[in-house]
């Protein structure tokens, strides 16, 4: 049998190494919350937040109790609209980056 690495170990070095993936990891994060697949896009978010900043340091900065965000970011999670703008707003600020929406013409 081959071996095999743990998939989220794989993601959160990865995050830390490049700083590219993970903002692209933000990204499609909001991407597919945009698209209707909000259940991917927390489990992605999840990640990403485990990888850099850490779920204590994420309550600190957005004012909500650390359970909260991990129940939030769950596969079963219903984060409010405010309280994902909290989490993205924290995360971009980590990260150092802004989010465009642009859309595109479907034919």
């Amino acid at each position: 049998m081959a071996l095999t690495r743990d998939f989220k170990r794989t993601v959160i070095e990865r995050v830390r190494k490049d700083p590219n993936f993970a903002k692209a990891l933000l990204d499609e994060a909001a991407t597919l919350f945009l698209n209707g697949e909000p259940e991917v896009a927390r489990l992605i978010l999840r990640d990403l937040v485990n990888a850099t900043v850490g779920f204590e340091d994420l309550a600190s900065q957005t004012s909500k109790p650390s359970k909260s965000l991990h129940r939030m970011l769950s596969k079963s999670g219903n984060p409010t609209m405010d309280s994902l703008a909290l989490i993205f707003g924290a995360m971009k600020k980590n990260l150092g980056v802004e989010l465009e929406v642009k859309t595109v013409k479907m034919a």
